[in-house]
């Protein structure tokens, strides 16, 4: 933390009443989404020397604040901008919160890369477990097709012209990382079973393809 006293002069504030101004713009506007603004601004009682140097030197009891890292941003926001500190303390919290923004972006970007990539080796699986038992590639895409036709409540042809996706690429390099995952798990789903339950031909598979997507639809929309 930072005390708020320590802070002023660096801030170029050189009268505590005025910084104190400040101070409760800043508390205020984080009042508006969190309520427990002591956690940010803890107010705290220091004793300071007065009179110093003269017969009448003595002590007096002042208001500071422990200053958290989300109270001193908004001290900084709340400031004046026409004092150099404050404009570069603007500039600097205005370029941390896009360094922020631009690495959470690849975050979601390699989230959703793996996420394609499980879902390819989940798909290979899948078509060659089908594929031993007897069913060509018109059979599996016939498979693959009703289950994603359970998933988004439509066919994959219609799907794709709502997101804008050429016919002949694959609707998962456009989907959302939660649609991904999503075919992931219900693709698994069935793999697991006609394993388990020794599925054999087209319509038994698709059958149980399109029941199991149909399960995490009816999950992914009862959770909003």
């Amino acid at each position: 933390y930072w005390f708020a006293r320590e802070l002023m002069p660096l801030l170029g504030y050189d009268k505590w009443a005025n910084f104190q101004k400040i101070v409760n713009k800043a508390k205020k506007s984080l009042q508006t989404t969190y309520q427990q603004t002591n956690d940010h601004f803890a107010e705290v009682g220091k004793m300071i020397r007065i009179g110093t140097g003269t017969n009448k030197e003595s002590t007096r009891k002042v208001i500071d604040y422990k200053l958290a890292r989300r109270a001193w941003y908004l001290i900084a926001q709340n400031g004046d901008s026409r004092k150099e500190a404050i404009a570069l303390a603007q500039n600097y919290f205005a370029s941390q919160t896009r360094r922020q923004e631009l690495r959470s972006i690849r975050e979601k970007d390699i989230e959703r890369i793996l996420a394609r990539r499980k879902l390819t080796e989940s798909e290979k699986k899948f078509a060659g477990i089908m594929n031993s038992r007897g069913i060509d590639g018109k059979g599996i895409a016939e498979v693959k097709s009703a289950g994603d036709e359970a998933l988004f409540g439509k066919p994959t042809k219609e799907v794709k012209e709502e997101l804008g996706i050429q016919k002949n690429k694959p609707l998962a390099d456009h989907l959302p990382t939660i649609s991904i995952k999503a075919k992931d798990l219900a693709t698994e789903m069935t793999t697991f079973k006609m394993e388990e339950n020794d599925l054999l031909g087209t319509d038994p598979i698709k059958n149980e393809h399109r029941l199991n997507n149909s399960a995490v639809r009816k999950m992914l929309t009862e959770n909003g």
